[in-house]
């Protein structure tokens, strides 16, 4: 009985979904981010490619 009680008490596996969480939260927005700033210095490289000729 003390080991299912134990058992139930132990938190472990709860923080490491909770770090999981956050690792998956952080990385969708420095996609989010990486994709915005891509796009702004593919147009900012268009105008000035454009401005050389």
């Amino acid at each position: 009985m003390k080991t299912i009680a134990r058992f139930v008490k132990d938190e472990s596996g709860a923080t490491a979904i909770e770090y999981g969480l956050i690792a998956a939260c952080i990385s969708v927005a420095i996609i989010a981010v990486v994709q915005g700033v891509g796009s702004n210095l593919k147009s900012t490289f268009t105008s000035v490619e454009s401005a050389l000729k």
